[in-house]
């Protein structure tokens, strides 16, 4: 029988972000995808133009609806928008303890729209408190999180090893903005681990939403946390080398891969 993964996030009319994008990920590696939108963008590859947040109580109807028939083999937030929407994901995934649960914490566009309210940013970590199996934050939204100015991969260690403690999940923090190589910096509340990949001189939209559901997937397939991470991290390097371009501005991840 094939497992059902849920995403919670918004809608690219694109299909290269979001829920649209975390769907077909799931596809690939086996699983059937869910999605419960929490708003609807207009945006392309190249530029967020218009968000609407839709009601939190649409948020819990529809996750009422998709879980009286399905059981959730894993479950991935992204998108949320605002502090109620947060809110409304956060009870979702502490209902569903027994399963991989990764929060792609999105505060702004790659093109810089602001994707979460500004309220909420302070209260992400109170809300998802010991709610997930792992965090996704690249490095602005990492910084906001850990208040902390990052600059070398000595700062995304501090600034995962605040975000563990004050949200007691797991760390990832993407580094792929980082000058110089290209690492990520995983901690686990125990160790640290610092995944060095290419960089690749490539503008694509959706990087964080494709790494973040890629990992669920591999950790509902019952790898450990570092063996997910590595093989997340990999499998979107070879997306990004293999995505073609999408009109105007970024390129955009092709299926199959």
């Amino acid at each position: 029988m094939i497992r059902t993964l849920l995403s919670i996030a918004g809608y690219d009319p694109s299909g290269g972000a979001g829920v649209g994008l975390d769907i077909r990920v799931f596809s690939h590696l086996g699983f059937r995808g869910a999605g419960i939108l929490t708003s609807v963008t207009a945006q392309n590859a190249a530029e967020m133009k218009k968000t609407f947040h839709l009601p939190p109580g649409m948020v819990r109807s529809q996750y009422e609806a998709l879980a009286g028939g399905a059981r959730f083999g894993g479950i991935k937030t992204g998108m949320t928008g605002t502090l109620e929407n947060l809110a409304a994901a956060a009870r979702i995934l502490a209902a569903n303890p027994s399963i991989p649960r990764v929060v792609d914490p999105v505060f702004k566009s790659s093109s810089g729209a602001v994707l979460l309210e500004k309220r909420a940013v302070p209260r992400f970590l109170e809300l998802i408190k010991g709610r997930a199996s792992l965090i996704t934050p690249n490095l602005d939204e990492a910084s906001a999180l850990a208040s902390l100015r990052i600059r070398t991969v000595e700062d995304m260690k501090e600034a995962a090893r605040r975000i563990h403690r004050s949200g007691l999940v797991p760390c990832l923090v993407k580094g792929g903005h980082l000058r110089g190589e290209a690492v990520d910096v995983l901690f686990d509340g125990r160790a640290f681990a610092v995944f060095h990949h290419e960089r690749l001189d490539k503008r694509v939209h959706g990087t964080g939403c494709f790494l973040s559901a890629a990992i669920l997937g591999y950790l509902a397939g019952g790898r450990d946390l570092d063996e997910a991470c590595r093989r997340a991290i990999s499998l979107t390097v070879q997306a990004i080398r293999n995505a073609a371009p999408a009109g105007k501005g970024r390129a955009a991840f092709s299926f199959p891969l």
